[in-house]
């Protein structure tokens, strides 16, 4: 079996760097039509660097995923571009924090903007024209925190948490349209976001203490996952929550079977 996304149209947000850019040129690389939409024109400019020289079809729009204005515009322009939008990627994110005793407002409410506002827009933004098809795929990006939370990340896994839920009802409300929404959570993946590269190499061997498959994750790993979601061999695959971390404390001191 070939996963085969010619000629689908599909929306990464946050795809001018890291995870969401592996993504967006993972689903370019298997034949959609990919918009990318970040909040940072210098990186969209590099990402249409990248598409122009490899003659890959798409959009790169710079849209601010909090604000409702931006992302329906942002969105319409892009159905009137292609005339449809079959994969939605909601890549975008934050994760600053801090312990509760020290949690500002203002973090709180960056991490649930981003994480779970911007999702919810941009989901309610294409719901419409999914189910105008009577066909599409909303991908949301969890996190491994919403599944064990860590130490001072109450705001990020608190976010995170409710982009699991949020993808459930989802999932149950455009069931009947055809229209799948899963959330996929990833676990250490090292990216300019959390830093895991510059860690200590003592902190780093204890985080990876954790891992059934003793090694940090690569961002392919993830858009491999969201690639086969997107695809037609997912399509009795919905409301779930699927785990790409290694087998992040799949039990309980994993670190024993290296020993």
């Amino acid at each position: 079996m070939l996963i085969d996304l010619k000629d689908k149209v599909a929306i990464v947000t946050g795809a001018g760097r890291g995870i969401g850019r592996v993504i967006a040129r993972t689903l370019a690389d298997e034949g959609a039509i990919v918009a990318i939409v970040d909040i940072r024109q210098d990186l969209l400019d590099d990402a249409s660097m990248e598409w122009l020289e490899a003659g890959l079809p798409g959009a790169r729009l710079l849209a601010d995923v909090r604000d409702a204005a931006q992302v329906s515009a942002a969105v319409a322009a892009i159905d009137e571009q292609f005339g449809r939008v079959d994969i939605l990627v909601n890549n975008a994110g934050v994760a600053a924090g801090a312990r509760v005793d020290k949690l500002s407002e203002e973090v709180w409410d960056a991490n649930f903007d981003t994480n779970t506002k911007g999702g919810f827009l941009m989901c309610q933004a294409v719901s419409p024209i999914m189910q105008r098809q009577g066909a599409g795929r909303i991908i949301n990006a969890a996190s491994f925190a919403a599944i064990i939370p860590s130490i001072g990340s109450a705001a990020y896994a608190a976010s995170k948490s409710a982009v699991v839920q949020f993808t459930r009802v989802l999932a149950g409300e455009l069931g009947p349209f055809n229209v799948t929404v899963n959330s996929y959570s990833p676990g250490m993946i090292p990216t300019d976001m959390n830093g895991y590269a510059h860690l200590p190499e003592a902190r780093k061997q204890r985080l990876l203490d954790t891992l059934t498959l003793r090694r940090w994750g690569e961002p392919q790993d993830v858009a491999n996952l969201v690639c086969f979601l997107a695809s037609d061999l997912a399509a009795y695959v919905t409301g779930a929550s699927i785990d790409v971390s290694g087998g992040k404390f799949a039990t309980q001191i994993p670190s024993v079977a290296y020993e």
